[in-house]
């Protein structure tokens, strides 16, 4: 598929997550070549991609291991096999009551293991649940950063941070990207805003360095805002904006 000069920049995040066929991705290697603007942005996508595939990765919490271990120590082992015992021997064990008290060990190592397991399932299940959230934000921030109407703007927050905004009317989406961005006091939280003539919708939060889908719909908003809130976040600013920025058209 061909592209005029005019519209070929709109390649670059479907270049950067290896989306175009391979006409189509030669084309736009030999236009990179020369277009330094291009270059900056596939930059940023590739960037933005890699810290979202790092922000998946689920890793189990350290705390599992030590409680598994805590409880395996605590269960009682169950008995040695023995060759089977002639009748008579099976009577005197009877006798001396050592069948009941084996029973008892084994009924007890039964219950520890079956509760050990199911904490495991548990904290199993969290963990893909928090995987499978981590994967769908990546979708949804994927499917922006590739659409074929997507435009970037840089910018920079008043306490350093280097921030990016990705935005398609087609997808009526906006993906904001910080780096550098200070960790907030405690109690506080950053939180974005869309402004829609004027007024100040809520539009999400990002806790420090990362991307993250803005809330809302950004086709019909001119800029977007940064403020530091109390945790939890504000129906409006509380305070003055760490940046505002124009959305990308």
């Amino acid at each position: 598929m061909k592209h005029h000069a005019s519209d070929i920049h709109v390649l670059a995040a479907a270049y950067a997550l290896n989306s175009l066929d391979p006409a189509e991705r030669e084309e736009f290697a030999v236009h990179l070549a020369e277009c330094e603007a291009c270059r900056h942005d596939v930059a940023d996508f590739q960037a933005t991609a890699a810290r979202l595939a790092a922000a998946t990765a689920q890793a189990p919490p350290a705390s599992m291991k030590q409680r598994t271990m805590a409880d395996v120590d605590h269960v009682r082992r169950l008995p040695p096999r023995v060759p089977a015992a002639t009748p008579a021997a099976f009577r005197g064990m009877l006798r001396r009551g050592a069948l009941p008290v084996a029973l008892a060990a084994s009924l007890a190592a039964a219950a520890s293991f079956a509760g050990l397991a199911a904490r495991q399932h548990q904290e199993n299940r969290q963990l893909e649940q928090r995987a499978r959230q981590s994967e769908q934000r990546m979708d949804a921030v994927s499917t922006v950063l590739a659409a074929p109407d997507a435009r970037t703007a840089h910018g920079r927050t008043s306490n350093g941070a280097f921030a990016a905004v990705v935005a398609s009317d087609r997808r009526n989406k906006a993906v904001f990207t910080a780096t550098g961005l200070p960790a907030p006091t405690a109690g506080k939280t950053y939180q974005l805003w869309l402004d829609h003539d004027g007024t100040m919708r809520p539009a999400g939060f990002i806790h420090q360095d990362g991307t993250v889908l803005i809330d809302g719909n950004s086709a019909d908003a001119g800029a977007v805002g940064l403020t530091l809130e109390p945790a939890g976040g504000s129906p409006q600013p509380t305070t003055a904006p760490l940046l505002l920025m124009a959305l990308p058209t």
